[in-house]
């Protein structure tokens, strides 16, 4: 039977339209580049003090994925560090190898934590960012304290059982999405692809949009996600894939935290990934899709929070 995590308190999530801009979100936080020995990092930094955690996005993304969560977690007890993955923004993107994308971003993550000068960090990765998540804690499991898997490590992970229930939006929808905002990046095509991610299309805001829209305007960035999406060849596997008995020796708590709209995935899925991770937690948030840290960012914080500060 899988334990399911149960918040320490109700959480009341303020509407969406009484969120600031990013950049005013932000203020207070500290944007740099980290180098470390073989690679080097952007990053969003919030606090200075407190047990580091690491922030990861998922693919196409960039370290703003987080933005509405960076002073919470930061005034709850955490140095909070949001990312950009290697070969995403402004962080490290050569030597691209796609079926090795995962373990390269792995050991890129460990080179951060190496230059930020952690003996170890909690991890929240969010859909490829929890892949990332994953992959690190079954290589670098000295690394880790705890791990989230926010609806992501499904790319990594090889299970016996195919039989779950899908929610709409999966399938090729999410290929077509992406293609069309690589191929024909637009605010229409990169805005489709972002109200993927949501409930429904007014949960995303144009300045997000826009955002990307900008950061694919780089050239070295636009060509470097094109290669993460491996524009021109097939969708092919960008990782190490891990069977259930491999699983099972994961040493790291984890949490894997699912939604209940999820496109494609459903939390059936992310409910059995919870029983086959040795001791994990599971949890379901509701009215949420794939961003539940832009969504209902209070509650989200809250989840990580108990988490992590739990026994």
């Amino acid at each position: 039977m899988v334990e399911t995590l149960k918040l320490s308190k109700a959480v009341t999530c303020k509407p969406l339209d009484q969120w600031q801009s990013v950049a005013t979100e932000m203020l207070g936080t500290w944007t740099h580049i980290v180098h470390g020995k073989k690679y080097f990092h952007r990053v969003i930094e919030a606090g200075s003090s407190g047990e580091p955690l690491i922030l990861i996005h998922g693919i196409g993304g960039h370290a703003e994925t987080f933005a509405r969560s960076l002073h919470n977690l930061a005034n709850n007890g955490f140095h909070v560090y949001s990312i950009d993955a290697m070969f995403h923004g402004f962080s490290y993107k050569e030597g691209y190898v796609h079926n090795r994308r995962t373990e390269l971003q792995a050991e890129g993550l460990a080179d951060l934590i190496e230059a930020l000068g952690h003996p170890w960090v909690h991890i929240e990765g969010e859909s490829m960012g929890g892949d990332i998540a994953l992959e690190f804690a079954m290589r670098y499991p000295q690394l880790c304290g705890k791990v989230i898997l926010n609806t992501g490590g499904d790319e990594v992970v090889n299970l016996k059982r195919s039989d779950f229930p899908e929610n709409p939006g999966g399938g090729n929808e999410l290929k077509e999405l992406s293609a069309a905002s690589i191929l024909t990046p637009t605010f229409e095509t990169v805005r489709k692809r972002m109200e993927w991610l949501v409930v429904s299309p007014d949960r995303m805001t144009d300045e997000m949009v826009n955002i990307r829209l900008r950061l694919y305007s780089f050239p070295e960035i636009y060509e470097s996600i094109k290669r993460v999406y491996n524009i021109g060849g097939e969708w092919a596997p960008a990782r190490s894939v891990y069977t259930e008995e491999q699983l099972q020796a994961l040493k790291v708590p984890t949490l894997v935290y699912w939604t209940d709209k999820n496109p494609g995935i459903s939390p059936a899925y992310g409910e059995y990934l919870a029983g086959i991770l040795p001791g994990a937690k599971f949890f379901n948030q509701l009215d949420c899709a794939h961003w539940p840290q832009w969504e209902k960012p209070e509650e989200h914080d809250q989840i990580i929070i108990d988490f992590l500060k739990g026994g």
